[in-house]
């Protein structure tokens, strides 16, 4: 199943780090990069917990990021070349809602990654999300803007009551 979310999780954690980039070098832009894309694969798990919805999403497509361009600030579609706009195509406005949220909530973080553990989406892989559940200080300041709880709400509001009821104890991941 990894295999048929990668192109989702790929393209919505490229979103978030070019919507809040990080202000550091290279290193800095690595740890950025790492951070949202454990934070979007979590939720791209919770949002489609089976293979059949993973095979669904790949055939319909997920919906694009031309309302989250908008919410951030970063719809400048004149500016796109083809190549840039192909990618934002796969980016998932729920999913970048979700990660959002779980990068800027530490408790919900810890929530959603026991659900996934819990729904067998870890086991057997080496999934370790620790610079998602416990960043360093230099995880903080290099994702400094993907983690400001001010700057990313605009997009974590979008679907968070939908992750929050998904989260709540007791609550299945399959519906």
């Amino acid at each position: 199943m990894l295999a048929d979310l990668s192109p989702i999780i790929a393209a919505t954690a490229q979103w978030l780090i070019r919507a809040y980039p990080s202000g550091g070098g290279a290193l800095a832009s690595a740890l950025c990069e790492v951070q949202a894309r454990q934070a979007v694969t979590v939720a791209a798990w919770l949002r489609y917990p089976t293979p059949m919805d993973a095979a669904l999403v790949g055939m319909a497509g997920p919906g694009g990021s031309a309302r989250l361009d908008w919410i951030a600030g970063t719809d400048d579609t004149a500016c796109q070349d083809a190549d840039d706009r192909a990618w934002r195509t796969w980016v998932d406005e729920v999913v970048a809602s979700w990660a959002a949220s779980l990068l800027t909530d530490p408790e919900l973080a810890g929530l959603a990654v026991a659900a996934i553990a819990e729904d067998g989406h870890t086991a057997g892989t080496p999934a370790e999300f620790r610079r998602l559940l416990a960043p360093d200080d230099n995880d903080r300041r290099a994702a400094a803007l993907l983690r400001h709880p001010d700057l990313l709400a605009p997009v974590s509001a979008l679907h968070r009551e939908q992750l929050l009821q998904l989260l709540k104890p007791g609550q299945a991941l399959i519906a």
